[in-house]
Formats: C-alpha cells, sequence, structure tokens
C-alpha cells in the first residue's frame, strides 16, 4: 500500500518535472526543436518515461497546453479582481487579455493549437473537443466582457479577431524574441480604442 503511494507520487513528480522542463524548452527554442529526448533530458526522467505518461509528442504539448489554459480558466472564474469577478468589465478584459498574452508568452504554440482546434472538426482531430472548450471559454469570456461594456459591438466577432490577432506569424515571432510586454500594451491600446470608439 505505501510503496503503491510513493509510486503515484513519483508519477506525479515526474509529471510535473516533464511539464515544467517542455515549458522552459519552449520559452529557448522553437518548437520544432524541442524533441521527446530533450524534454526527458531537461526533465531527469527516461524517453520511456515520457512516452508512457504523454503517449506522443502531441499528447504532450496537448497536456501542457490544457494545464495553463484551466489554471487561467481557475484565475477568471474564482480569483481576485480584476482577473477574477467583482471588477468593472473593461478592468477584466485588460486583465484577461494580460493574462492571455503571458500564458502565451511562455508556451508560443498555445493559441495556434487552440485556433487550429476552433476551426476543425472533432471527427478530425482526437484532442478538439478539449481544445474546442478551452478556445469556446476564453471566446466566450471575452466576447461576454465585451458586449457588457459595450452592447453596441459585434463582440462575439471582435473576440474572434481579438484571438487570431494572437496566432499570427508575425505575432508568434514577436513572442519568441521575448517582446510579450509591448504585444500586452498593444491590445490594450486596440482594446481600449474599440470601447471608446
Amino acid at each position: 500500500m505505501a510503496e503503491g503511494r510513493r509510486e503515484r507520487a513519483d508519477a506525479a513528480r515526474n509529471r510535473r518535472a516533464i511539464l515544467e522542463a517542455t515549458e522552459r524548452l519552449l520559452t529557448e527554442s522553437p518548437p520544432e526543436q524541442v524533441s521527446m529526448e530533450r524534454i526527458a533530458a531537461a526533465a531527469g526522467v527516461g524517453k520511456g518515461t515520457v512516452f508512457h505518461r504523454f503517449g506522443n509528442r502531441a499528447g504532450l504539448m496537448r497536456e501542457l497546453m490544457l494545464e495553463r489554459a484551466l489554471s487561467l480558466h481557475d484565475s477568471v472564474t474564482h480569483g481576485p479582481p480584476p482577473l477574477g469577478p467583482g471588477a468593472p468589465a473593461r478592468e477584466r478584459l485588460l486583465a484577461f487579455l494580460d493574462a492571455v498574452v503571458e500564458v502565451v508568452g511562455r508556451n508560443k504554440g498555445l493559441l495556434a493549437a487552440l485556433g487550429q482546434a476552433a476551426t476543425t472538426s472533432h471527427d478530425a482531430q482526437e484532442d478538439a473537443p478539449e481544445q474546442h472548450s478551452v478556445y469556446g471559454f476564453w471566446h466566450g469570456h471575452i466576447s461576454g466582457l465585451l458586449a457588457e461594456e459595450r452592447p453596441d459591438l459585434d463582440a462575439e466577432l471582435l473576440a474572434h479577431v481579438l484571438m487570431g490577432a494572437l496566432q499570427n506569424g508575425p505575432i508568434v515571432r514577436l513572442l519568441g524574441q521575448g517582446e510579450a510586454r509591448r504585444l500586452a500594451m498593444s491590445l490594450r491600446l486596440l482594446v481600449t480604442g474599440v470601447l471608446e470608439g
């Protein structure tokens, strides 16, 4: 019994080490250069452990994406304002966009994966239902706050435009160059202009 608990604790520790190593490597190298071998070495585990826990590289990247997205979801629904409930819609929207940029800055492939999921049928992509739910929540949160602040706007479309702006090539390259703060400030200017226009 104690041995089973120790094994579960070891598995949890390995999972955490693998995810942290993956995120660290993604900040240092382009995603295509982050192999399972490099991840295993950086995490201090065998390559077989990585494959056993996540199945393949896509499964590992999906797990990392979901963990970061769910952490942000928890902050939005249960955290303190302005990201969480209790602040005016404008403040919550700006705080959320800052948080999205921060998450994406650490994992540049995140929104690209979410955007692909939003346009791909779940029949064609096994992991699309989970990714759809993340994209759906982020889009719904942005559009809801936009509509609350400016009911006259096409909040649904504007939310897609904002999400789409975060996943194009030049923006991903900008994030890769450590320009997350610059992007966050530009998004703030853009959204403030829309809300005040």
